[in-house]
């Protein structure tokens, strides 16, 4: 079964890995992609670890 991630989550990631490639990553970005990964782990009963590998997977390497 796929992981299926929400508008919200790629949206989340994309403002942090942009943040990351430019040396400037807040807490604040990075606290809410944690938050939104935990739940939305918690909401559709995905394990958390495996939902943010997807995540990075899909926003870094797009092209996989």
């Amino acid at each position: 079964m796929a992981i299926e991630l929400s508008d919200k989550l790629i949206n989340l990631e994309r403002r942090a890995w942009a943040e990351i490639q430019a040396g400037a990553l807040t807490v604040d970005t990075a606290a809410a992609v944690q938050a939104g990964i935990t739940e939305h782990a918690k909401a559709t009963g995905e394990d958390r670890f495996k939902l943010e590998a997807a995540l990075k997977k899909h926003v870094r390497h797009p092209e996989d």
